[in-house]
Order: structure tokens, then C-alpha cells, then sequence
């Protein structure tokens, strides 16, 4: 790292290196901007792996009302209806922003976008590239843009471990490489750090999006929202890679089938069958397993023999692993994949610390509710960076004088935590489940070593929801099946979160024998 640190005090300061945190710097531009990545671009970005590819009604029959109502519907009550609505209107041009940032996506012959079908969209509305590679595309070309973008001061082999804040305001983030720690004097740090999916065992998701942004934040103060919401993609490959492979939705657009091991399909007579919810068919696929069975993704018949053109990354690890999809059922299995929780966050991506916004999926802006439409996600943080970093741009710059020595924590690790949360708090949930979850992350959220950040998000879902005592959207207590009639928002914050978990743990069996 050559760039004297000194000189960049004072300057913004994203944190993240995914699609969210590289639209805001390049959204910045011509004004100076900091990027702070813990690995080299787009190496641990959920991004990168997006398959399915990005929600925006462009189609000739398609309409944002027609798309915001679809959004709505899937998020089972809990969508802000105006900040979706505000959003959904924006996904057309930012999908125009994109191409004309490079991104190549797919069109037809006549030079109109080549649109994908996916579950509980009423429209063909997904705008994809390369088939099955929209995430690496838009991931290739926002990289490159960065590169050479020359206000955006790009700090790769950096990770952010804590935020500075002072009376209620940021003033700087405390970072270590492996040149040792350092600090940077700011007013403005956004928080793009992706998902939680690292948290737990089977996650489509890359190891290093275990919700440090979530930490950081919650130290500093800030207000989470929704954090029981927890996506479970239906059809991750059932094998040892990790990440788990996904098998994106537009497959069963394009008619393929869920099928046991005798062949027989197991949710045609669900509502909306195959292209259901993801919550649904996540469950429905559960329950099949649960009672002993195997689950697989039948794509022989539909699309077939056009499966390797449509789909050629799925088509190649499928290769990998001796199965080819145009003759062969594929294995598939249910895995975390996306956290409709976050840092509650305002229009402009504000959160309730002064001089913090967060941007994509480590944010709660209200378009998800409950349960994510697909494709949504990529939509809301090249859509969302635009607004944040009209925000961030317009606050005045400032370098905070920082009189204290602050330790630095060391780097986090989750391997204590997933088989914890991976059990307490999966696809269907119960109080004993989560409580247990609550007791065994408890003091490690409470103590300095490298498990706490990512206990004390682990603790702060759980919170979340043992509190939601009925079942919605991607959240399923089995304890309470059924769905209340007023749907509210849920928020905590560290404080609330440690005093709850205390109650609880203080409160359980094995904690009051212990005393006695």
C-alpha cells in the first residue's frame, strides 16, 4: 500500500467491494472516494455469483406498478410500500446505466432485451447476461470502470474492524492489512459489505459474507431491521463445494420440475407449483427431505437439450460432478442465499448513526419485507447507490480530530458459529431451537475474542426471532404456523439485542440450576 494515509483523511469511505459498495464510488466520481476491500475485488462479493440476474420492467407488457405489485406480494406484508415503489421506477434506468458501463447482457436479434421468466414474477422481467453469468458480468465490468476511474482510491487487502464514533457521530474506521492497523479520520463511511450467508453451514454465498458490516454497525450504535428474514434459496446443488453452487430460478422459468428419487413431483399440487415463493418451495423441499426423501432439479424435458447454451455455468459444474442436466435429474438442497434484514436505513440509505449510510444487501430499505423477489437484489443496490452517494456527496467533508488509541479487534472468524445457527436457526424454526441458539451465541457475542462479531450478529437474528412469534415470509416457526393479521417491523440494537439474550439465557433451566 503506497498511498500515505494521512492524505486521505477526510475523504468518504465505502467498505465493500461487491456491485453495491463499487456503483457507490463510481456514482461518486469525480469526488474523491476511499474503497476499502478486504480481498482483491469481486473475490468474497456475493455479487459475483449472482446467476438469475437483475429485476426491471422493460418488456413491452411490463410496467414498475406490474413489478412493484409482484414485490409487494412475495414480501408478505412487510414491504415499504413507497420506498419499493420508488425503487422498482428506478430499476429501468439503472439497468441503461449498467450497459453503458459495459455490462453486455443478453438481447435478442432485434436488439431488445432478451427477457427470463422467474417464481412470482407476473412478467418475463429479468435481465440477465451470458445466460447464467449476470453477476460476473456486471461484477467484470464495474471492476474495470473502478480501475480506472481516478478519484477512487482503492485499498484492497483492507478490512474495516471498527467504525469511531463519537457523541452519536462517525468520525473515523479503524482498519488492519497485513502491513498492521491503521486508522482513518472521516465524517462519511458507507457500509456495503453484503449478506450473512457465511454465518451458517450451507450458503450459496462466498465464506467471507459472515455480516461484518452488520457488526460494525451494531457497534457503532446504528438500528437493525428485519433481521429474522433470512432467504433460503430452494435449489442450491446438493454436493461438498462451498459456496454452494446455485441453480438459478430461470431454470424452472424455462419448465423445469422439482422430483424425488421415484421421479414424482412433489409441489404440483402447491399454488404456483415450482415457481412459488421462495419461501414455499424452500419449505416444501425441506418437509420432502425431512421425511426421508431426495430432492432433485428436473430440467430433461424443459429446456433440455438447449440446457448447456442457456446455462453454461450451471452446465460446467454440473460436468465437474459427472451429471449432465439435459439426461440427468440434478441433486439440490435448500441454502442460505440472501438476508432481507440489515441496518434500517432511510430513501437516501442514512441509518441512524450521523455520517453512516449503508448501500445493497447489508442495508433494510423496505423493498424486500419478508421475502425477497428474485432478481430484486441487484436491482436495489445499483438503483440505491446512486441515491446514497447523492447523500454521501452532499455532506460536507470533514477529518475528526481522533485523540484516543483504539485496540484494534482481531480479525473475525465464524467456524464457531455456523453449526450454531445452522441448527437454531434454519429453514423451520421453534422457540427451544432458537433459545438454545440464544444460550450457546451469548457469551461469545459478549466477550473480545475472534468469534464475537460474528456471534453478535448470529445473537441479534436469534433475538429477532424468538421475538416474531408468528411465521412470515422467510422466517417459519413451526411453534407458530400461522400468520398474524397486522404485519410490523422488527428492530434491535446491540444493546437491546445483549439485554434480551441475558433475560432469556438467565431464564432457562440449566441457568437457574446452575445457581441453585
Amino acid at each position: 500500500m503506497s498511498t500515505d494515509i494521512s492524505d486521505l483523511n477526510g475523504r468518504p469511505v465505502i467498505i465493500g467491494g461487491g456491485a453495491a459498495g463499487l456503483m457507490t464510488a463510481l456514482e461518486l466520481a469525480p469526488r474523491p472516494v476511499i474503497l476499502l476491500s478486504k480481498s482483491p475485488l469481486g473475490a468474497e462479493a456475493s455479487s459475483m455469483w449472482a446467476q438469475g440476474g437483475l429485476a426491471a420492467a422493460v418488456g413491452e407488457d411490463d410496467a414498475p406498478a406490474l413489478h412493484l405489485t409482484d414485490t409487494i406480494a412475495a414480501g408478505a406484508g412487510l414491504c415499504d410500500e413507497a420506498a419499493a415503489s420508488r425503487i422498482v421506477d428506478a430499476a429501468p434506468a439503472a439497468v441503461e446505466r449498467l450497459a453503458k458501463l459495459g455490462v453486455g447482457f443478453d438481447r435478442r436479434t432485434d436488439g431488445g432485451w432478451r427477457l427470463g421468466l422467474e417464481a412470482a414474477h407476473g412478467r418475463n422481467r429479468i435481465v440477465h447476461a451470458t445466460g447464467d453469468g449476470t453477476g460476473r458480468e456486471i461484477m467484470r465490468a464495474l471492476i474495470a470502470e473502478v480501475r480506472r476511474t481516478p478519484s477512487i482510491t482503492l485499498l484492497e487487502g483492507v478490512e474495516a474492524r471498527r467504525l469511531l464514533v463519537e457523541d452519536g457521530a462517525v468520525i473515523g474506521v479503524l482498519a488492519a492489512s497485513d502491513r498492521g492497523a491503521l486508522t482513518i479520520a472521516t465524517n462519511r463511511i458507507v457500509i456495503a459489505t453484503g449478506g450473512i450467508g457465511g454465518l451458517f453451514a450451507d450458503s450459496t454465498n462466498p465464506g467471507g459474507c459472515f455480516g461484518q458490516g452488520l457488526a460494525l454497525a451494531a457497534h457503532a450504535g446504528a438500528r437493525l431491521a428485519d433481521l429474522e428474514f433470512v432467504q433460503f434459496h430452494p435449489t442450491a446443488f446438493d454436493g461438498p463445494s462451498r459456496p454452494m453452487p446455485l441453480l438459478t430460478e430461470a431454470i424452472r422459468g424455462d419448465g423445469a420440475v422439482l422430483i424425488d428419487e421415484t421421479g414424482a413431483r412433489f409441489m404440483a399440487d402447491q399454488p404456483g407449483a415450482e415457481l412459488a415463493p421462495r419461501d414455499i418451495v424452500a419449505r416444501a423441499v425441506w418437509h420432502h427431505r425431512a421425511a426421508g426423501h431426495r430432492t432433485f432439479l428436473d430440467a430433461r424435458r424443459h429446456p433440455g437439450a438447449d440446457f448447456a447454451r442457456r446455462y453454461p455455468v450451471i452446465s460446467a459444474f454440473c460436468k465437474m460432478a459427472g451429471i449432465d442436466p439435459a439426461s440427468d435429474p440434478i441433486p439440490i438442497r435448500p441454502a442460505v442465499h440472501y438476508h432481507m434484514g440489515g441496518i434500517a436505513v432511510d430513501g437516501e440509505g442514512r441509518s441512524t448513526v450521523q455520517g453512516l449510510w449503508a448501500c445493497g444487501e447489508a442495508a433494510r430499505t423496505g423493498l424486500h419485507g419478508a421475502n425477497r423477489l428474485a432478481s430484486n437484489s441487484l436491482m436495489e443496490a445499483n438503483v440505491c447507490a446512486q441515491w446514497v452517494a447523492a447523500s454521501v456527496g452532499g455532506t460536507g467533508a470533514a477529518a475528526p480530530a481522533i485523540s484516543r488509541a483504539e485496540t484494534i479487534p482481531p480479525a473475525a472468524d465464524p467456524a464457531a458459529v455456523r453449526p450454531i445457527l445452522s441448527q437454531g436457526l434454519g429453514v423451520l424454526r421453534d422457540r427451544d431451537g432458537i433459545e438454545r441458539a440464544i444460550r450457546n451465541l451469548y457469551p461469545r457475542a459478549s466477550g473480545p475474542s475472534a468469534t464475537s462479531d460474528a456471534a453478535l450478529v448470529g445473537l441479534m437474528i436469534a433475538v429477532a426471532a424468538v421475538r416474531r412469534e408468528e411465521s412470515r415470509g422467510g422466517h417459519f416457526r413451526s411453534d407458530f404456523p400461522d400468520t398474524v393479521p397486522s404485519a410490523v417491523a422488527s428492530s434491535v440494537t446491540r444493546a437491546e439485542a445483549l439485554a434480551a439474550a441475558h433475560e432469556i439465557v438467565e431464564s432457562m433451566p440449566t441457568a437457574r440450576s446452575a445457581r441453585s
